[in-house]
């Protein structure tokens, strides 16, 4: 393997492990792990870190908080990613013999339709296909292609033998019940990868390649840093429960769009500058930016008008903290998605150089406090050479 090289800022660039990155990527894609049903992906994850020997505790619902011990414990900082993804829920049972189905997170209907899919029951695990009601054009002709998108319009065909109500209550069908989409992930020589729930396995595979390479290189943090692994992004809550009071700087992983009208590519790092919950903290964001300019990281800005991950949790539930937004390119959110190896890489080289960087501001040791070394930002004229 190549050797770890020292920068001329003094940090070390780590050599990122691929195939240990794509490798965990694989393995994590395969556990279903859907918003509300996550403690199979819990305790994988809690395996490896043990494996890795990395301390780590888990709140009472299976959030994740691990421990890179640095010189000094306070202000630390963290890196966070979730592990739940989109998935549905039964609804309703029906007379026909099938379930409707509501979605859990938020995605369309349209990249529903056709999907295979395990239905969690008391009793056991089923197998199905999520249909559109007119799914046979044998039967329904054009009408087919002109019913509305929407989740009212779907329903799961079981593979087991129910005709009835009765049947499916046999079966031990229940409302309520979690339903896991397949991710059908594809891992191209090009690069490429292609699957469902990217958003976010590929961004906790990041966070432990970075981790590992750290590690393997034996490379000293200035600060604790803790690694964050959240249960509940989809819905909303995200990293609310699993801080601490002297965090005084979190880093999100999670996907940048590469749709029309934005700017994140398949390519590099996105950093985000703002999202639907408005701008990032300017010195953390800033940073990162340094941190790729002095690293020639190949990276991008980005706003996002959609979108909101576990860094607007943590905020929203009270804590003090400045927050930034860092992405891997993805196409197709909340769909069949892609992205490439190359931005993975990219990504997981600047979170190593972050863990091992100064904190953004040495002030936020104090949470209220005096004045004393409040940063600026600046207001002066821009100067452009002629």
């Amino acid at each position: 393997m190549e050797q770890a090289a020292l920068t001329r800022t003094g940090i070390v660039r780590p050599v990122i492990d691929m195939d240990y990155l794509t490798g965990l990527l694989r393995r994590l894609l395969e556990i279903p792990s859907p918003t509300g049903y996550t403690d199979q992906i819990v305790h994988f994850c809690g395996d490896e870190l043990h494996r890795l020997g990395i301390p780590f505790e888990l709140t009472r619902r299976g959030a994740i908080r691990a421990d890179l011990a640095g010189r000094q414990y306070s202000p630390d900082r963290a890196v966070v990613a979730h592990l739940d993804t989109l998935g549905a829920q039964v609804k309703m049972l029906k007379a026909n013999g099938r379930l409707e189905v509501v979605p859990i997170g938020t995605w369309s209907a349209r990249f529903a339709e056709g999907a295979r899919c395990t239905v969690y029951t008391d009793k056991g695990s089923y197998r199905g296909t999520i249909l559109p009601l007119k799914a046979s054009g044998h039967t329904f002709n054009e009408e087919i292609d002109t019913q509305p998108v929407a989740w009212t319009n779907l329903e799961i065909r079981v593979d087991a033998r129910c005709e009835t109500l009765a049947e499916l209550q046999f079966h031990g069908f229940n409302v309520g019940d979690f339903v896991a989409i397949d991710p059908q992930a594809e891992f191209d020589a090009s690069g490429f990868i292609n699957s469902r729930h990217l958003d976010d396995k590929a961004g906790v595979a990041v966070i432990f390649a970075a981790a590992k390479a750290v590690l393997d290189a034996k490379l000293p943090l200035p600060v604790d840093c803790h690694l964050l692994l959240t249960i509940s992004e989809e819905v909303g809550s995200g990293a609310s429960s699993v801080l601490h009071k002297d965090v005084a700087e979190m880093v999100t992983i999670d996907n940048g769009t590469t749709a029309m009208g934005q700017n994140s590519r398949e390519f590099g790092v996105t950093v985000a500058m703002a999202d639907s919950t408005g701008p990032f903290d300017y010195h953390l964001t800033h940073k990162l930016l340094s941190l790729c300019q002095q690293h020639e990281i190949e990276h991008q800005r980005d706003v996002f008008r959609y979108y909101r991950c576990d860094s607007a949790a943590a905020i929203e539930a009270g804590n003090d903290i400045r927050t930034a937004l860092v992405c891997f390119g993805i196409d197709s959110s909340h769909g069949y998605e892609r992205i490439h190896t190359d931005s993975l890489r990219s990504l997981a080289e600047l979170i190593a150089l972050y863990m091992q960087s100064d904190v953004a501001i040495p002030r936020d040791r104090v949470g209220m406090g005096p004045m004393g070394a409040f940063p600026w930002q600046p207001t002066t004229p821009a100067k452009v050479e002629e």
